[in-house]
């Protein structure tokens, strides 16, 4: 069964539910009001009877009950208290001589209300004591017949039936088509969702022009959804791509070595070196790809103390100096107290690889400038070179791995494989911070780090 057939049922019923609570009150109120009617006639024909004759002893009536103008529809019978009739107004059938109206209203000593039923005949009756001279001497009952009352309620209750039913066509027509026009955005996904399982194509989206409602809430979030998904697929899909690209040239170079020493049949210093590096660069890109993986599923654990980024920078500043040797000048310039909570070896690491990757990229006789600050409540270190700049068009991409994967093909053996960034970024954002980037082609490029410091 359809979600729109079970809300067009579910929203019949509870309009079927609300209108029989609403029928029943209506025939109950209406009942009441035409009892209560009948009721005040009761009333009225009593007093009208008791005024109007004369009550002595009952076998000596005085007076006359033709002489009370009374309804037509009002039935009079007086009983004495030995239960025989002693006169009557209008004869009712079923009912005679021998048989009272109410024969348990003839034994109670106050007025009482009773509804009376013999055979097909159906009554209200008043019972009320008879008194002289303040002793009991009979009942009087009149009774009036309810089958007008009950052929009112009838027609409202066939009147009533015929409003429910139309109502609920009316209504469940009302929601099938309401909910048609409400839940087609629903299809919409559907179909596009079928479409992109057959086609493979993450590039669709819902188009969806109605208000800004949950369906509309929900087409949005299902769009943003395609999105990442496509973005994801298309990192993926450019993952493999640069991941095979970067294999490629040090198993060829491994295995070209390998067949030479082989029709040689010699070990040469040369080609092993030449092995070496490129094992080397291998094991480095399998320790940063599985770096990343291990940093996406969470399993990366970081150990988190105090740890005073002085100290740390001179150290970095150190170990750096030697690779810098006498091609670039290093410098280091204001440093001031500043104690993070964090991961003393994970912040080295993206120290020395912002440190390491200006060396590499300056030319020689250029300068790298190193300095930690500490404004308010957070440390700014920075890393500025006076290489070449990077490209405004490559500055939103530089934390995308293997970024650099295309130019590092004219770079030389030497120039990585884009993931240290991404890396950098990723250990980052994890201590609480940001990088920030501000290059210029021709300028250099300073890098910015802010950490948030602990008192």
């Amino acid at each position: 069964m359809s979600l729109r057939l079970r809300l067009t049922l579910l929203y019949a019923i509870v309009t079927g539910g609300v209108l029989l609570v609403f029928g029943a009150t209506a025939i109950f109120v209406f009942n009441a009001i035409l009892v209560d009617q009948i009721d005040n006639t009761l009333a009225n024909a009593v007093d009208l009877i008791i005024n109007g004759i004369n009550v002595g002893e009952l076998d000596e009536l005085e007076g006359n009950l033709e002489s009370v103008e009374l309804r037509s529809d009002v039935y009079v019978q007086i009983w004495d208290l030995g239960g025989t009739a002693q006169t009557g107004l209008r004869e009712l059938e079923g009912f005679t001589d021998q048989r009272p109206f109410d024969p348990a209203g003839l034994r109670l000593e106050t007025p009482i209300y009773q509804y009376v039923q013999a055979g097909v005949v159906y009554l209200r009756v008043i019972s009320v004591p008879l008194e002289q001279n303040e002793r009991r001497i009979g009942t009087l009952q009149v009774a009036v017949s309810l089958d007008v009352v009950d052929a009112a309620r009838m027609e409202l209750e066939k009147t009533l039936g015929v409003i429910w039913i139309v109502a609920i066509l009316i209504s469940a027509n009302v929601a099938w088509l309401t909910l048609g026009q409400t839940l087609r955005p629903l299809k919409s996904i559907t179909l596009a969702a079928e479409q992109i399982n057959r086609a493979d194509d993450l590039s669709r989206r819902i188009p969806y022009d109605g208000p800004a409602d949950e369906i509309g809430s929900l087409v949005d979030s299902f769009n943003q959804t395609l999105e990442r998904l496509e973005a994801l697929f298309t990192s993926q899909q450019r993952l493999l791509a640069d991941v095979s690209h970067e294999l490629r040239t040090p198993l060829t170079v491994i295995k070209g070595n390998a067949d030479l020493m082989r029709r040689m049949k010699s070990l040469d210093e040369e080609s092993l070196t030449s092995i070496d590096q490129e094992a080397g660069r291998l094991s480095r890109l399998v320790g940063g790809l599985l770096l990343l993986a291990q940093a996406e599923s969470g399993k990366l654990a970081l150990v988190e103390k105090p740890v005073e980024l002085d100290l740390l920078v001179t150290e970095v500043f150190q170990e750096m100096s030697v690779l810098a040797g006498n091609r670039i000048r290093l410098h280091l310039n204001e440093i001031d107290q500043a104690i993070v909570k964090g991961d003393r070896d994970r912040l080295k690491q993206v120290f020395i690889n912002l440190v390491a990757n200006a060396i590499q990229y300056t030319p020689t006789g250029g300068e790298v400038f190193i300095s930690l600050e500490k404004i308010k409540d957070q440390a700014r270190i920075i890393c500025r070179d006076t290489g070449p700049g990077i490209p405004a068009e490559d500055l939103p991409h530089i934390f995308e791995r293997f970024y650099r994967a295309e130019k590092s093909r004219t770079r030389g053996r030497g120039a990585g494989f884009g993931l240290g960034l991404s890396i950098a970024n990723w250990i980052v954002e994890r201590h609480g911070g940001r990088i920030e980037v501000n290059s210029k082609e021709g300028q250099g490029t300073a890098f910015a780090i802010w950490l948030p410091v602990i008192s």
